[in-house]
């Protein structure tokens, strides 16, 4: 009998600190949801703009030298 107490009190003793926090809610990390930035359609005639502009001046300069 004194055995049976005894590995109760040392079972009791051990599984007290298990339980005594309770049970704890899990912790859910947010869903990363990753947006798809669209650009406009008119993002891609800036550049060849500024290019063709640049060749009409190179093409319409003077060519006169300096004396």
């Amino acid at each position: 009998m004194r055995l049976l107490l005894a590995s109760l009190a040392v079972l009791a003793g051990l599984s007290a600190p298990a339980v005594a926090g309770g049970m704890a809610e899990p912790v859910m990390e947010p869903e990363t949801v990753a947006e798809d930035t669209a650009g406009s359609g008119r993002d891609g005639w800036v550049i060849p703009l500024l290019l063709l502009v640049l060749i009409i001046t190179a093409a319409t300069a003077d060519d006169v030298p300096i004396e």
